[in-house]
């Protein structure tokens, strides 16, 4: 019996796999694409890219878990129903909870791992995408220039650069600088690079000149080897990263800092996001149990089960998209989370209950009809 079961669980392993790889290339590809153009835009390397794009993976691949495994274990489990090797497993004496146990605990083990993918490295990984993204909206290099093009960051300033290579290195660099009293001063440079000097950004150019016309018109002109131009007043020191409720860790979705407004305003939204936390892994237990209900719910056909399995498939898509709302109605009443976990309760409590309702013996009678017969065979 055990050698049937890892035979079981290693025929459902497979196409789970296969079907978490294959939705998780399409949900990065589609990440990917609307990742892309914000990067482009803010012109910067490959890798943030990757990285912004990696640090997105748990949150899809906790997304698109549960359909995989529905999908795979429908494909496994179609294929040993139809190939009668779960019919010879119950013709050899298996009972049903014996038969459908390998399923079930791969599903549990899954949903197991996706707890912890809700609970530590979700909430881990959209932080530091957090972050990332936080930076990238406030680098200054990629503010202050744009390829050949003039810009204006603030007003009173206008620069220009002809060429930024990845490393951020500006040639043939133009600024021009209107100042509050009048005066304007113009610097160009062959080249320059935005840094920092004792904690804050500046410009640092090479290979230039300076001209600036003072309140009575006189020109001043200056050429330099190297000249800093701080960048200071043009960086907001109190914008800070804030975190969304997807960033959050379940103590903090539960039990938030209510000093703070913005959690006093979403302690709803926040409570909703825990909620939904520790429910969404019961999907992966819930979608398993469906697809065994489709194939082993009824009796064998040689035609297929088509007609069971697109129940089935419209039975699945309906309690996710249910959950899916409910969650979204929970931000709004807290006595609306109890739902989150009612859903997919329900589902593996009817799945479960259409497969125990049909009885297997049926299979066991066709072995004992041989019996006579070998029995009067060997009589005679």
């Amino acid at each position: 019996m055990r050698l049937i079961d890892r035979y079981l669980l290693r025929q459902l392993l497979g196409p789970t796999l296969l079907a978490t790889a294959a939705l998780a290339g399409v949900a990065l590809l589609s990440q990917t694409l609307s990742t892309l153009d914000y990067i482009v835009t803010e012109r910067q390397s490959a890798l943030v890219f990757l990285k912004i794009t990696l640090l997105a993976m748990p949150q899809l691949v906790n997304m698109i878990m549960p359909v995989a495994l529905f999908v795979a274990a429908l494909v496994a489990l179609n294929r040993l129903h139809t190939e009668q090797e779960i019919v010879v497993c119950f013709a050899g004496g298996m009972s049903r909870w014996r038969v459908i146990s390998p399923a079930l605990r791969l599903a549990c083990t899954i949903a197991f791992l996706a707890l912890v993918l809700n609970l530590f490295i979700q909430p881990a990984a959209a932080r530091a995408m957090r972050d990332e993204l936080f930076k990238v909206r406030t680098d200054l290099a990629a503010a202050l220039v744009r390829e050949g093009e003039f810009t204006e960051p603030v007003p009173g300033l206008t620069v220009y650069a002809q060429t930024v290579d990845g490393k951020g290195n500006m040639r043939n660099l133009f600024i021009h600088q209107m100042k509050p009293d009048g005066s304007a001063t113009t610097y160009t440079a062959t080249e320059g690079r935005v840094a920092k000097q004792q904690g804050r950004p500046v410009l640092i150019m090479r290979k230039g000149s300076n001209q600036e016309f003072s309140e009575r018109g006189v020109l001043n002109y200056l050429s330099f080897d190297e000249y800093t131009f701080d960048l200071g007043p043009l960086v907001n020191s109190e914008e800070l990263v804030h975190y969304k409720p997807s960033d959050r860790y379940l103590h903090e979705l539960f039990f938030p800092d209510m000093t703070q407004i913005w959690e006093q305003r979403s302690h709803d939204e926040l409570l909703a996001e825990g909620h939904a936390r520790l429910t969404t892994p019961l999907y992966n237990i819930a979608f398993m149990a469906l697809a065994l209900s489709a194939i082993i719910g009824g009796g064998f056909s040689r035609l297929g089960y088509g007609r069971r399995i697109a129940i089935m498939s419209a039975v699945a898509a309906f309690s996710r998209i249910l959950g899916f709302a409910v969650q979204a109605a929970s931000e709004d009443s807290p006595w609306v989370n109890v739902l989150q976990y009612v859903i997919p309760l329900a589902t593996i409590w009817w799945a479960l209950h259409s497969i125990f309702r049909q009885r297997v013996s049926r299979f066991i009678d066709m072995t004992r009809r041989t019996r006579p017969v070998a029995t009067a065979g060997a009589a005679a």
